[in-house]
């Protein structure tokens, strides 16, 4: 017979009558259960309640280091907590830490992003294009606005075969000062863009303003809509691919980086 006493329920546990004068205690609850579930729960249920699947794939090799840059460029001003966004006060620490590590070689940039804050962006690019590890970076879905300075800041570009890129002129939303002044500042500041572009890619200056000013793509905007191989022909990106092209590629990079340093080292002690 199963019985309950108060006392002994308030201590959690259960007395069993085994009907020969004596009984068994044994817990009823731990005291600690909640912990204990939280410590008893495998690493795969934890991976399916996070990431929805059983198992993750094991950290890749620290040669290279992937960073991604999605949603909208969050810079000096809190975005609308509804949508997603990339933190440049997260990936600058993070550029940085890449410089210092030894181990790491590469950096692979994925980006799908709209856009966003035009000093973090470009500040976020610049950092991206004076890194001494080899970069390469890869467009998915989309890289628009202030994003396609950051697809070219690589060493080598990708951009995938349905992904998109819109250039545009730099636009401003709020209060705006009609003055003089106001206009030459967003002159100086596409000029830098410009600048930026026409560096660290292969399209001219002439056809990126070109690009920027058209008129025939985008409903009540000015500015071009450029699809995979689109933005390979104008100059924008270097090549048509995904991952795999992107991690071989930049593999490749880091393999004639070592062998430049070897033959380097030979030719100084030769001398």
């Amino acid at each position: 017979m199963i019985y309950y006493d108060n006392d002994k329920f308030n201590n959690n546990y259960i007395e069993f009558d085994t009907g020969k004068g004596s009984s068994n205690k044994k817990p009823l609850v731990s005291e600690n259960s909640e912990e204990d579930d939280d410590e008893n729960q495998t690493e795969e249920i934890k991976n399916i309640k996070q990431m929805g699947v059983p198992g993750m794939p094991s950290q890749p090799p620290k040669e290279i280091q992937c960073i991604t840059i999605i949603g909208e460029i969050e810079g000096h001003f809190i975005g609308n907590p509804q949508k997603k966004a990339t933190k440049y006060e997260h990936i600058i620490p993070m550029l940085y830490s890449v410089e210092e590590n030894p181990e790491i070689k590469g950096i692979l940039i994925i980006l799908n992003t709209v856009g966003g804050d035009v000093e973090a962006g470009l500040a976020m690019a610049e950092l991206i294009n004076s890194v001494s590890k080899k970069v390469v970076t890869l467009v998915l879905g989309g890289s628009h606005s202030i994003g396609v300075p950051l697809a070219t800041a690589g060493d080598y570009s990708f951009i995938a075969p349905t992904a998109t890129m819109i250039v545009h002129p730099i636009r401003t939303n709020g209060l705006v000062i009609g003055v003089n002044e106001t206009f030459e500042y967003f002159k100086k500041m596409q000029d830098r863009i410009t600048q930026f572009i026409t560096r660290t890619s292969n399209i001219g200056k002439d056809e990126l303003v070109k690009l920027m000013h058209s008129k025939d793509e985008l409903v009540s905007d000015v500015g071009s809509v450029l699809i995979g191989k689109e933005a390979v022909e104008c100059g924008l990106i270097d090549e048509v691919g995904g991952l795999k092209e992107s991690i071989s590629k930049l593999k490749g990079l880091i393999r004639e980086e070592e062998n430049n340093k070897k033959n380097n080292e030979k030719k100084d002690n030769m001398d």
